[in-house]
């Protein structure tokens, strides 16, 4: 497997964290063999293309990261080997109708994006090129155009097989992964990591836009974090019904702890709700309401959190 196209479409939080880390270490250590592509838009666009993205990291570093080519036209860009999908969830059904008469069946995509659904809904468009079951973890956003920072831990993904092709071998991509400095963990299995990641993002993205506070707060106000935990359940009981096994017996308990060491974060929900901005309640409260309903599992805490903040008529499809 060679990996000389490497193509990063989204450079927001999570694709200027990523696609930043990897154009500055290309450049860090001159090498020619691998180039990095910026799939980008608007005003954002227009800075990298001036100065470069500008990425701040948790470790207080500057990184000027310049891709090869930054382009709002796919077609500007070579056929990838790699390619990271880092869109928001509401762009992907778009992104990915535009990369199935661009990939080859040879391409390895990365959807770093935290749905239950989201290797189903490329698989639907794209019937060629390996996709490979993602979740992320990075507490990143775009400052200003041209500028992504990134707090908390390095960020990392846990990822595995396209169940079309079981006997891909990752060592070529995880060497990669690690020459660039990127933290990943291959797992046989990746749905237990997706549903405990979703089981994270979407109950605290939820409840801290329904509620103004941040993730700290949150945890820290016995009403609110009651609603996180009823929510955690309706999630976890969908999980169970379609057959996602083993999670924790001590998940509840687990998940917020680990948030314990985030507590001024604001999920990109919230950002998203505060500043009325197009969001992703569909990826959240919409997914889990549909799933509820096609699977005979209530879900009223979802239901009334997300109702009142969306303020409008839930999606009924299922």
């Amino acid at each position: 497997m060679e990996l000389k196209n490497i193509l990063i479409c989204g450079i927001g939080g999570v694709g200027g964290y990523f696609g930043g880390i990897i154009a500055h270490k290309l450049s860090q250590l001159d090498i020619k063999a691998n180039k990095v592509y910026f799939l980008a838009r608007g005003q954002h666009l227009k800075k990298i293309r001036e100065n470069g993205l500008e990425l701040h990291t948790s470790d207080n570093e500057t990184l000027i990261c310049t891709p090869t080519i930054a382009s709002d036209n796919i077609n500007d860009f070579p056929i990838p080997d790699l390619c990271f999908i880092c869109v928001k969830s509401y762009d992907l059904d778009d992104l990915s109708n535009k990369l199935k008469t661009f990939i080859t069946e040879k391409t390895v995509i990365i959807p770093l994006m935290n749905g239950i659904d989201i290797h189903e809904r490329i698989r639907a468009n794209l019937k060629i090129g390996m996709v490979l079951p993602t979740c992320v973890y990075v507490g990143s956003h775009v400052e200003k155009p041209g500028l992504v920072m990134q707090s908390g831990n390095p960020g990392f993904f846990h990822f595995g097989s396209d169940p079309k092709y079981p006997k891909f071998n990752p060592r070529v991509l995880q060497e990669f992964l690690n020459k660039m400095g990127i933290k990943s963990d291959w797992k046989v299995n990746p749905y237990i990591s997706i549903w405990e990641k979703y089981i994270l993002v979407a109950s605290f993205a939820l409840v801290c836009a329904y509620t103004g506070q941040t993730m700290g707060d949150v945890i820290n106000d016995d009403n609110h974090i009651k609603m996180v935990k009823d929510l955690m359940k309706e999630i976890i009981l969908i999980a169970e019904k379609k057959g996602i096994h083993p999670l924790s017996k001590t998940i509840i308990e687990d998940t917020i702890e680990f948030c314990k060491d985030y507590p001024d974060i604001k999920p990109s929900y919230q950002r998203d709700i505060e500043k009325g901005r197009k969001n992703e309640g569909d990826l959240f409260g919409g997914t889990i309401i549909r799933l509820g309903k096609s699977l005979g599992i209530p879900t009223p805490v979802t239901a009334s959190i997300y109702k009142k903040k969306n303020n409008y008529e839930i999606n009924k499809k299922k």
